[in-house]
């Protein structure tokens, strides 16, 4: 393709990503190093026949002529990323010295909201993605191997999670552990326990989320390894049932190696997403178990005083997450790219 015809194939993309993808990401590195201004205070003295009476009260002229005169606020530089409610090198620094084991450290660590909720979604990410690809794989191979009459009732129920609401999704399975519902009452039969809540537990909250997040994003990996089955060739496919493969080798030795570029492209996605991971937590009610840096975002923004600098900077750390959790995948992808070229 000549240089000309790339470019004006390119524009109109290349135009949708620096409006919709780079002008917002600087506009939110902007935000995060400014902060709002402080109300001007002034205190009046009001004397009358029985005493003097000091009244402090907020002016709003000067408060308003100092915002106009700075729109984006005073500048803090990295004071947010470094606060109590982001990094807290200060606390961490405090909690190193007081704590006696490496693991008191982690446990006042992650009392911390930001390292708190950086466990969590490290832990969802890390569980999640291996596992929900796992699992598409393996429905993509069953379904594949059915007759053609059972395949559309089976690929049907498998794309049910995909065609329900996130959120929806994640409300109703979390009435279903409720200690009235249906899986709750079940698992407390099971351990014995009338009194057993998941609710009320933080790890089984934190299973209850993973499993949530696991059958959720399933389908898509199904759909995407289904697919790909389609294109395998079948020549590969008998000579190893010649050579005497198994089924199992068959599968690591040939149909691994003809999907592992849909399987990195699948962990891509999903590494995005479950890093992001915000539904199933408003959805299930969790925040006093688990929270997530999208959460905390979520939080900032929210109620009466928006604390739109500590929505930004935490934005901004989120980006940064998910570039260095893509950097090994895109490594792999590119120097594929350059052995095969």
């Amino acid at each position: 393709m000549k240089h000309r015809t790339f470019f004006w194939f390119f524009l109109p993309t290349g135009l949708a990503m620096v409006l919709f993808i780079a002008a917002p990401i600087v506009s939110v590195l902007i935000q995060s190093v400014f902060a709002p201004h402080e109300a001007v205070f002034v205190t009046v003295e009001n004397c009358g026949p029985f005493g003097c009476v000091q009244e402090t009260t907020i002016d709003q002229a000067a408060t308003q002529e100092l915002r106009e005169a700075q729109p984006l606020g005073r500048f803090v530089g990295l004071d947010i990323y470094l606060d109590r409610g982001h990094l807290a090198l200060a606390e961490m620094g405090e909690a190193w010295r007081s704590s006696d084991s490496l693991g008191g450290f982690f446990a006042e660590l992650r009392d911390l909201p930001f390292y708190g909720a950086m466990a969590f979604t490290l832990t969802y990410t890390f569980v999640c993605t291996p596992l929900l690809i796992a699992l598409g794989l393996v429905i993509a191979l069953a379904v594949n191997t059915l007759t053609q009459r059972l395949k559309g009732l089976v690929i049907f129920f498998s794309l049910l999670p995909m065609i329900v609401t996130p959120l929806v999704g994640s409300l109703i399975l979390f009435w279903m552990i409720d200690s009235r519902g249906v899986l709750g009452t079940f698992l407390a039969y099971l351990a014995g326990d009338p009194d057993l809540s998941l609710k009320a537990s933080t790890p089984l909250m934190w299973i209850s989320i993973i499993i949530y997040g696991i059958w959720s994003s399933a389908p898509f990996a199904f759909v995407v390894f289904y697919a790909g089955l389609q294109t395998l060739p079948q020549d590969q496919i008998e000579a190893a049932q010649i050579d005497g493969a198994t089924r199992w080798q068959q599968v690591r030795f040939v149909v691994i190696p003809h999907l592992m570029p849909l399987v990195t492209f699948v962990a891509l996605i999903q590494l995005m997403d479950n890093f992001r991971v915000f539904e199933p937590i408003v959805g299930f009610n969790a925040s006093a178990h688990a929270t997530s840096l999208s959460w905390i975002i979520f939080n900032d923004l929210g109620g009466e005083t928006r604390q739109l600098s500590a929505a930004a900077a935490t934005s901004v750390m989120t980006i940064i997450g998910v570039a260095i959790l893509l950097s090994p995948v895109l490594v792999r992808t590119w120097r594929d790219f350059r052995g095969k070229t």
